[in-house]
């Protein structure tokens, strides 16, 4: 029989809270006429919740390699459904009442993310700091790099398509893989929506696996890791328009401003801030490319365009010019130098020539090196 609903729970060593949540789910099934089946993802159990799924008839698959999302990851993958619901086996989650998640996902939604703050968050469900701070910081941050359209980013209960989920190629076996999912959903251009669910508090005699500020930590890394233009590329493009302007500003002579007088030692900065920009730009580039190349991002048709337009030759040219600019400018240094007999000369006016001078000498073996290696990125892309 064409089984269209496969419901996932993650476990380690949850013999305490997941038959009631395979209940909740059998119940859940036995009311809708939905056809369907209950994986559970055991991550190697050692306290018999394996054999207490199978006696309530869910359908066990043991995973090795440890980790939530490699729990997760496998049992999705053995599963038969059409559509996959996940959600956490610890109670907190409501199994008998998916109708809104299956109703979304028939109407042709990739993913479909519960809302805890929708739907409602009982008395001690959640820490303080996570309700309050952590989740609403954490979900403004991924709606502003990603626009994904969802209120609730860590929702533990979340509804997708086998084939939706099939494109995604998750690569995360940790806590990551819940945010990855919604990060390559958005990336990808699926459908992405979301339904009010209750969170209740869990029925755990342990701790959680989850530790807030690590995970909040990992979290945050992780969004920036993939999303580099935030981390590196916007910071190097104001570290280099800042340098430039200093430059443009400092390189004719001296200024001052209410009796401060800036000079060739702030010059130095404004040189060494294009470098360090371009640097950030640059490194922002080849995380993009590589990120691309292992798939942890999608293909970028901007990047691509932009790399039809510079290849390698150009690279080449526009270092070797740079190259040939700061001999240039180094000649006339040595000259200036020879005219004074090789003895003491102005600092300022020299200094004007020789910083100029050794920055293209650097710009310019940078954009030869970067040159060569994103040729190298991009025959291992191809």
């Amino acid at each position: 029989m064409e089984v269209e609903l496969s419901i996932v729970m993650p476990c380690l060593n949850e013999a305490r809270t997941l038959p009631g949540c395979i209940e909740m789910a059998k119940k859940y099934l036995e009311r809708s006429g939905v056809k369907g089946e209950i994986l559970v993802g055991d991550n190697g159990s050692t306290d018999g919740s394996q054999q207490l799924a199978a006696s309530l008839g869910a359908r066990v698959v043991d995973i090795a390699q440890r980790g939530y999302g490699a729990a997760l990851y496998g049992a999705i993958r053995a599963a038969r459904g059409r559509y996959c619901i996940m959600g956490d086996s610890d109670m907190s989650y409501d199994f008998e009442h998916l109708d809104a998640f299956v109703e979304k996902l028939r109407q042709g939604y990739d993913l479909v993310m519960g809302n805890r703050y929708k739907g409602g968050i009982r008395p001690g469900a959640m820490p303080w700091k996570n309700r309050y701070l952590g989740n609403p910081f954490l979900s403004f941050v991924a709606k502003r790099f990603f626009r994904a359209p969802v209120g609730d980013f860590f929702c533990g209960i979340r509804g997708f398509s086998k084939a939706a989920f099939d494109q995604l190629d998750l690569r995360t076996t940790g806590m990551e893989f819940a945010y990855e999912m919604v990060i390559k959903a958005q990336l990808k251009g699926q459908k992405i929506t979301e339904v009010p669910t209750v969170l209740s508090p869990d029925g755990r005699a342990r701790r959680p696996h989850l530790r807030p500020y690590r995970d909040g930590w990992r979290t945050l890394r992780f969004m920036f890791l993939h999303s580099p233009r935030w981390l590196f590329l916007y910071p190097g493009l104001c570290l280099m328009l800042l340098g430039l302007a200093g430059c443009v500003w400092l390189l004719p002579g001296p200024r001052a401003i209410g009796g401060i007088v800036f000079d060739v030692h702030t010059l130095l900065y404004a040189f060494v801030f294009v470098l360090l920009g371009f640097e950030l730009a640059n490194f922002a580039v080849f995380a993009k490319v590589f990120a691309i190349s292992e798939g942890l991002l999608p293909e970028d048709h901007r990047l691509n365009a932009v790399f039809n337009l510079i290849k390698l030759e150009t690279g080449l040219v526009a270092g070797l010019v740079l190259i040939a600019a700061g001999i240039f400018g180094s000649v006339i240094a040595v000259s200036s130098w020879s005219q004074q007999n090789f003895g003491p000369l102005d600092i300022d006016h020299m200094l004007r020539i020789v910083i100029p001078s050794v920055f293209a000498l650097a710009l310019g073996v940078q954009v030869l090196c970067s040159s060569f290696f994103l040729s190298i990125l991009g025959l291992r892309r191809r």
